[in-house]
């Protein structure tokens, strides 16, 4: 199957609510009033699609030259296919174009290999989001950058 990997268009922001809302607030207990936030108007959505069907989406947060990847999620059925990786690559490509250098998200502990594999690097201590622990995470367009 072919995965196409593209920002969202705005009719499509609530099939992406339907996926964040399926993985985080019922497969993690994420509490519903944490998931869905005031960044979401402003971010650019992507989404991952099979066959026409969005199967995953993310967020990102442009910030000058430094970007906030949020909010991915990927339909159980469909994880393990490389398309988190395919949605967190087309992200980096899109912001790099736009002449981003930076990019920082809130890794789920679980997740951090998942993040390292895509060049990111942990910094600081593990902190509570959503009641799930997490670290930051930075990659540095270009390769890594001296972490204070």
């Amino acid at each position: 199957m072919l995965a196409i990997y593209r920002e969202l268009q705005q009719n499509e922001f609530s099939q992406a609510m339907k996926i964040r809302l399926e993985v985080f607030v019922e497969e993690q207990r994420v509490p519903l009033e944490e998931e869905h936030d005031s960044h979401d108007l402003t971010a650019k959505h992507f989404g991952v699609f099979l066959e026409g069907s969005l199967v995953g989406t993310g967020r990102l947060m442009l910030h000058e030259r430094t970007a906030a990847i949020g909010r991915v999620a990927i339909l159980s059925e469909f994880r393990g296919l490389g398309l988190g990786s395919g949605l967190i690559r087309a992200m980096i490509e899109q912001a790099k174009g736009a002449g981003v250098e930076e990019f920082v998200l809130g890794a789920q502990i679980q997740a951090l290999c998942f993040y390292e594999k895509l060049g990111f690097r942990a910094q600081g201590p593990i902190f509570q989001d959503g009641g799930i622990p997490h670290r930051i995470m930075r990659y540095h367009v270009g390769g890594v950058k001296e972490m204070e």
